[in-house]
This record gives structure tokens, C-alpha cells and sequence, in this order.
């Protein structure tokens, strides 16, 4: 092999090294970023999960125990916002949901304790969030 065509193969080697490198640090910082994605979307709908459940025995309490302290519309309603707030880190769609979440407990909570359509109503509401967010866990990258 001649020195000029060894030239050539130690620079080809040399460039291709080099964009080899770069094509792997840019998957690893995609793959970084899509992972910490993931683990948020992961935190947040896990957190969303333990505040409907809070919500659903909090109406339980309210209407089947009469239970004013256990099913506190006030404590509902920190919850139905904290879901709500956690939703905007999920999905659109979760969002949307919880959004459907929150005027059904703005148009239901007072009657929950002594209506029973008023209680199933926000259940049902409650359903239809935590299907969406676990649909959204199931779909994650």
C-alpha cells in the first residue's frame, strides 16, 4: 500500500470514527430524554391514580357512611385540582378527562351525601380518568 492511499484509509477511518461517535451520543441523549419523559408521565399518573382513589373513598364515605369528616367536599376539591394539575404531565387526553373529572364534581358534589346519581356520577367520572391513565402508562415509549 502506498503512503498516499494509507492517507486516505486513516482519514476515511478517522471521519467515519467521528460520525459513528456523534450518531451514538445523539441516540443516548434521545434515549436520556424520552426515559426521563417516561419516568415523569410514570410519576404523574401514578400520583393521579392514589388522588382518584382518595377521591372515590371520599365519596363512598360521603354517601354511603355519612361520614362529614372522611367525605369532605373541601378535600374533594383539592383533590379534583391536584388531579387536574398532575394531567397536564400525562396525556392530552388524561388532561381532557380530568378537566370532564372536575365539572362533573363542580356540578355533583353537594349532592353526593344524599343523592346516589350525584355519587355515581362522579365515580363514573373517577372510571373514566384512571382508564385513560392507565392506558397512557400502557403506552409509553
Amino acid at each position: 500500500m502506498s503512503g498516499a492511499n494509507a492517507n486516505r484509509w486513516y482519514h476515511a477511518t478517522a471521519i467515519f470514527s467521528v460520525v459513528f461517535a456523534l450518531a451514538g451520543f445523539s441516540y443516548n441523549v434521545w434515549r436520556m430524554e424520552a426515559s426521563e419523559h417516561n419516568n415523569s408521565v410514570r410519576e404523574a399518573s401514578f400520583e393521579i391514580l392514589l388522588q382518584l382513589a382518595d377521591l372515590e373513598q371520599l365519596v363512598y364515605a360521603a354517601h354511603y357512611d355519612k361520614d362529614p369528616e372522611a367525605g369532605n367536599p373541601r378535600a374533594g376539591w383539592v383533590k379534583v385540582a391536584l388531579i387536574a394539575d398532575l394531567s397536564t404531565q400525562t396525556s392530552d387526553t388524561v388532561q381532557q378527562q380530568a378537566a370532564g373529572l372536575r365539572e362533573v364534581w363542580g356540578q355533583n358534589w353537594s349532592g353526593m351525601h344524599s343523592d346516589r346519581s350525584a355519587a355515581d356520577s362522579i365515580v363514573a367520572a373517577i372510571d373514566v380518568v384512571r382508564a385513560g391513565v392507565r392506558e397512557r402508562l400502557n403506552n409509553l415509549e
